[in-house]
């Protein structure tokens, strides 16, 4: 039967009306309010590898088309590049399903002969031509193009590209802008610190675009280093930018938690700002980050967490990860269903990667840059006092029950050193992602976690065992013991956990480094026998094996002169359980390659602490209904800003 039921000329499904845009010539100016995202290029101290997120060029016209300043770009005669790059295009997909933005403008002035055409996407990563104007004029000119956000549901980025003849064309002033009224809202920008020298560079960089500060009310630093950022080269330099926007809050080192928390606390107690928002102080920051998160917060229709992306520090065209949730069953966080980790736009540009034209849902985001609007804060509380590790997550899901979601924007974003180049999951830190790991579980997640964490537990336990990673299992056990005793000691352990755990990974090897193998002597095994012990196992007959022998391997004795002389100097990405598991001695690299540690079996280590750890993940299954229960009550007083507000005025 034929369906004649009458159509709303803009229903959803009417995709070529959903496309229909307008372009016009006139005046540019627009209130800074209605900016949403300006076209912004590489500054002038950045890496040139970071060039392919801005602009979608040619190998051969790379050292053609001109940034003439961070607004303004001259693209030469017989030339065609794309604007579809990650800082340029922009995320429709995000700013439909989040905002009351219903229509984007692009508004830019040009400059020169040539043409520019207006394209979108798909969520399949499609591109779809909405417009193009011919550009021809000896003078300034202004355009606007208009585009309907109506068919982003699912996905899409819009974006621009330029083309030439036999002349130059320039752009200059480009910004994606909206018509619809927007609030004017300040935001408190704050980052804490124990590594002034590195906060600094990321202060100058604030404070050198005159429309970010605009919109900044205040910049908080809780400087928590033993060197205080004062007394640090360039510091002078980064006050001034800032002006007296700046306040430096000396304090104890609380950690991120404490850090972060005081930036809060700061922001909601002692200003009038709508938005809060937190970087990290080992960052690379793209400022523009600032303003798109600002604008993307005041067009939400509710309020949001507005979370930016990372970029990788050590490959500046790399997109580390695009979003990420809290896989509650394990109670521990990864990337979000759908979401391209590791991406390299220098290899494959935004046009040709399918997967990014998907909206991603997270549902927390790290505090490497995250904004909170007002209500948010005020309502949710402080983070849990848990030093480092999984507050930011926690954070997420408890602001997630009272309703604000968490929406991980792309095109806002800060460059930070990957997780997967640190040893964070087994230097002293390791204590924190366990005990944080159990704390959140307890509060969020539903009651068969504890079985899956029991079980993760013991076989993570036995893995660094058999590498001989004896303090990791060590700092894991007390991490254990102290979520045991409860959450009436946390405000305290802000204090006390880290000196803990930094006495008890002395007694222990592996947590001994040096710069290099070249301080211990050489290795006495042929590094040939490794080859053979070097492809993981993968069926579970042979892991079942091969852990057996390794298991029985180390309970005997090592040979005689193992401990002082090394059988193999084993790189970091070849430090398996399988190949370790079968030696008596190994010098191990750093993550980061910073240094190496000589590891040594003991069989006796071995043993106690493998006994420790199977009478506390029992103990753990045991109690865990009376933890989950403990916690639970203990939230809103762990999280409240009175007892937050002891822990930085303890007078």
């Amino acid at each position: 039967m034929t369906d004649r039921t009458p159509r709303e000329p803009n229903a959803a499904g009417e995709s070529k009306l959903s496309d229909v845009t307008s372009v016009r010539t006139g005046s540019s100016d627009v209130a800074a309010e209605q900016v949403l995202q300006r076209i912004v290029f590489p500054r002038g101290e950045d890496p040139l590898d970071v060039r392919p997120l801005y602009v979608d060029e040619p190998e051969t016209l790379a050292s053609s088309v001109t940034v003439v300043s961070r607004r303004h770009l001259r693209v030469p005669a017989h030339s065609k590049i794309s604007l579809a790059s990650y800082f340029n295009a922009f995320p429709a997909s995000y700013w439909k399903r989040w905002t009351r933005v219903e229509e984007v403008v692009l508004r830019l002035k040009v400059k020169g002969s040539g043409r520019l055409d207006v394209y979108r996407s798909k969520a399949n990563g499609d591109s779809v031509h909405l417009q193009g104007t011919a550009v021809q004029s000896a003078e300034w000119t202004s355009l606007e193009f208009r585009v309907s956000l109506q068919p982003f549901e699912d996905g899409g980025w819009i974006w621009f590209d330029l083309f030439t003849n036999d002349a130059d064309l320039e752009i200059s002033e480009g910004a994606w802008t909206t018509d619809q009224p927007m609030p004017r809202q300040q935001v408190v920008v704050g980052t804490t610190t124990i590594r002034p020298s590195e906060c600094i560079e990321a202060l100058k960089t604030l404070g050198e675009d005159p429309q970010v500060m605009h919109v900044v009310e205040r910049v908080i630093v809780a400087d928590q280093g033993p060197q205080k950022i004062h007394e640090v080269d360039g510091f002078d330099e980064a006050a001034k930018a800032i002006g007296d926007k700046l306040q430096v809050i000396e304090q104890e080192n609380l950690g991120g938690s404490g850090g972060f928390g005081r930036v809060m606390y700061e922001g909601i107690h002692n200003s009038d700002a709508a938005q809060v928002m937190v970087i990290d102080d080992d960052i690379a920051l793209e400022p523009d980050g600032v303003l798109r998160a600002n604008a993307f917060a005041r067009a939400a229709v509710q309020p949001v967490i507005v979370g930016g992306q990372m970029l990788n520090l050590q490959a500046r065209s790399r997109l580390h990860t695009m979003g990420e949730v809290v896989d509650l069953g394990q109670g521990i966080w990864r990337a979000a269903p759908g979401a391209v980790t590791d991406h390299d736009f220098a290899e494959e540009s935004l046009r040709e990667t399918a997967k990014l034209h998907q909206r991603i849902h997270s549902t927390y985001n790290g505090w490497w840059m995250c904004l909170f609007p007002r209500e948010v804060i005020e309502r949710t509380g402080m983070p849990l006092p848990l030093f480092i590790k999984h507050d930011d997550s926690e954070y997420s899901l408890r602001a997630g029950a009272r309703g604000y979601p968490t929406v991980t924007l792309p095109g806002a974003a800060i460059w930070h050193m990957p997780w997967t180049d640190k040893n964070d999951a087994t230097d002293w830190t390791a204590y924190f992602h366990t005990r944080n790991r159990l704390i959140l579980a307890a509060l969020h997640s539903p009651a068969e976690v504890k079985n899956n964490i029991v079980k993760q537990g013991l076989k993570l336990t036995l893995r660094h065992l058999l590498s001989m990673e004896y303090s990791t299992v060590a700092v894991q056990q007390k991490a254990i013991e102290d979520f045991l005793a409860g959450p009436s000691g946390l405000f305290d352990s802000l204090r006390t956990a880290l000196p803990e755990v930094r006495e008890l990974r002395k007694d222990y090897d592996d947590a001994k480094t040096l710069p290099s193998a070249r301080e211990f002597p050489p290795p006495s095994a042929d590094p040939i026998m490794a080859e053979g012990l070097l492809k993981p196992p993968v069926n579970p007959v042979v892991i079942a094996a091969r852990a057996s022998k390794a298991l029985l391997h180390n309970v005997k004795e090592p040979e005689q002169h193992s401990g002082e002389r090394p059988q193999l100097n084993v790189p970091a990405a070849a430090a398996r359980w399988f190949l370790l598991g079968n030696l008596d001695s190994a010098t191990v690299s750093n993550a980061d390659g910073s240094g190496v540690a000589f590891r040594k079996r003991d069989p006796e280590v071995f043993k106690r602490l493998g006994v420790r750890a199977v009478a506390n993940y029992k103990r753990l299954g045991q109690e865990w209904d009376r933890l989950v229960e403990e916690y639970r009550a203990a939230l809103d007083e762990l999280t409240s800003a009175d007892s937050w507000k002891q822990v930085f005025d303890p007078k």
